[in-house]
């Protein structure tokens, strides 16, 4: 059914001479990193994200805590070089692992309760580290610390904002952003780590199947994979269309399938898995996560980020467009495109770091512009009030004035004249 590590067909649109992806193991170069500064520390201080240099060139450095294992293989060379006998590998449980641990130190006690610090023996890796190098700018900007805001992109930003800022970042250094995609549906790179491909001829439904990098391949219950679609001309969710439902629904099948076909030995079954897609997503080529259920769910699982593939699915199904919506909102000339409606003609609301170049050059400035329209209204709002109170001053004057009875000063003044002659 699946045929694992089959390259993806090439595409038209795909970007020309691209260069090899770099390949090799750079696991010795790891302790020559210089680091020269922290971006951030997330996922309850579990996560280290280091600024630095290796080689001379920028890098940043993602130390993650691993999961405690079941098990760990150890393996055992003959200590003679002359000896005839092969290694052997021993599988320890981690119920001897109380045994092994090195350093214990209490830290406090409370009746039956206490709390220690300790070191894990030197042959469990208890650190699961990603190294991105060289980085560029927004590599930097994406994984330092920063404030975060909720945002409300309509269709008519999206269409006159959003998508044409996507083109640019698209289209930046040839398709320099994306060449790690492409490089992976070519079959040119991570050959090793591709699980599945079921690319078809013109790519309309192939997908290859890769873990996500921030899965340490070992523990199931935190399992994390990545379908790149083999589509070209869907970037995000927002490219989806009711047209695309069987399309989606199909590619969900295949993917639960894969899933459970790779992992029914671990005790993976198809409902013990979930699909989404992020909005905005890190690249913009179109990507569904398989994550396990019981995966603690962090920044990328939550809502503002992460849009479960049934709702879009669900959501799509129920779309019907207004009358003329569809030629006024695209631009379209043909009726049978009217029908097509999809996620571009929704407002989408969700979360954006203040230091990612879409909130820069996009929201924030429509915030600033927002809130200087805001400040104009107020002004004209006090502007009105103000006219409105001299209107009211006016004319309780001429009130008061009409109020006045001809005659009632000249009768006084008679008066007080014939009390002086008197």
């Amino acid at each position: 059914m699946f045929s694992p590590s089959q390259p993806a067909n090439p595409s038209t649109d795909r970007p020309s001479q691209i260069p090899n992806f770099p390949s090799g193991d750079r696991s010795s170069q790891l302790p020559n990193f210089q680091a020269d500064r922290i971006l951030n520390q997330e996922q309850r201080d579990r996560r280290l994200i280091l600024h630095g240099t290796l080689n001379s060139q920028p890098g940043i450095l993602i130390l993650e805590r691993t999961a405690i294992p079941v098990s760990i293989k150890t393996t055992t060379t003959p200590s003679s070089p002359s000896s005839s006998s092969s290694p052997t590998t021993t599988t320890t449980t981690t119920t001897n692992l109380p045994a092994r641990l090195t350093h214990p130190t209490q830290i406090g006690r409370n009746d039956i309760y206490s709390w220690h610090l300790a070191s894990s023996p030197s042959d469990i890796p208890d650190l699961k580290v990603n190294l991105i190098h060289p980085c560029s700018a927004s590599h930097v900007q994406k994984y330092s610390a920063q404030g975060y805001r909720v945002v409300t992109e309509t269709p008519g930003v999206y269409r006159d904002k959003v998508r044409p800022w996507i083109e640019r970042w698209r289209e930046e250094g040839k398709g320099k952003r994306l060449r790690w995609v492409w490089n992976i549906l070519e079959g040119r790179a991570e050959g090793e780590t591709v699980l599945m491909s079921t690319v078809e001829e013109g790519g309309k439904e192939g997908f290859v199947l890769v873990p996500d990098l921030n899965w340490d391949g070992e523990t199931f219950s935190s399992l994390h994979l990545l379908a790149l679609v083999a589509r070209r001309d869907l970037w995000t969710l927002r490219d989806l269309r009711r047209s695309d439902v069987g399309w989606l629904e199909r590619m969900r099948e295949q993917l639960l399938d894969a899933a459970e076909e790779l992992y029914k030995d671990k005790g993976i079954e198809r409902d013990q898995l979930k699909m989404y897609l992020h909005y905005q997503p890190t690249y913009y080529h179109l990507h569904i996560h398989i994550v396990n259920v019981a995966l603690e769910a962090g920044a990328t699982q939550a809502t503002g980020k992460a849009f479960g593939l049934e709702t879009l699915v669900a959501q799509l199904k129920s779309m019907a467009p207004a009358p003329g919506q569809q030629q006024q909102q695209r631009g379209e000339n043909h009726e049978e495109e009217e029908e097509d409606v999809g996620m571009a003609d929704v407002d989408i609301t969700y979360t954006i770091g203040e230091g990612s170049e879409l909130w820069k050059e996009v929201f924030g400035p429509l915030k600033e512009s927002s809130e200087r329209e805001k400040e104009k209204e107020k002004e004209k709002e006090k502007e009105k009030e103000k006219e409105e109170v001299q209107v009211k001053v006016e004319a309780e004057e001429k009130e008061e004035n009409e109020n006045v009875r001809p005659g009632e000063n000249t009768s006084t003044t008679g008066e007080m004249e014939s009390m002086a002659s008197g």
